[in-house]
């Protein structure tokens, strides 16, 4: 993968995962919720009036044209599993961010996705 196409690749999987982090940041301001006939409105209302949600979705939009680009010069085997990276980046960023937890067994897991993403890479 020459560095043009890694940087596409990268740059997507990045922009997927500050998509997932400012959409929780969105509904962390809303609040927990139940969804109601009565409540539909007025919380999707208020959803898509949080900045972090419309920053999160403009995210989501970028990261699909610069996948595209990335797709255009990658194997899709081999970009494909990149994507697994968002799940570190989220992990690490919901535990400094928001307070999540990060157990032995997530880190193991983490572990785990960066040792596959390494050997998809060399071969």
């Amino acid at each position: 993968m020459n560095p043009i196409s890694f940087i596409c690749i990268i740059t997507g999987v990045m922009l997927n995962a500050g998509a997932q982090l400012l959409l929780k940041a969105g509904v962390n301001a809303v609040g927990h919720f139940e969804f109601t006939p009565a409540n539909i409105v007025p919380i999707g209302f208020k959803i898509a009036t949080q900045w972090p949600i419309i920053g999160g979705l403009a995210c989501y939009v970028f990261s699909v044209v610069v996948w595209i680009v990335g797709l255009s010069r990658v194997d899709v085997s081999v970009a494909y599993p990149m994507l697994s990276l968002g799940y570190v980046v989220n992990a690490i960023a919901a535990w400094y961010l928001f307070g999540e937890i990060l157990s032995l067994q997530r880190l193991v897991g983490i572990g785990i996705i960066l040792i596959g993403v390494v050997v998809l890479t060399r071969a």
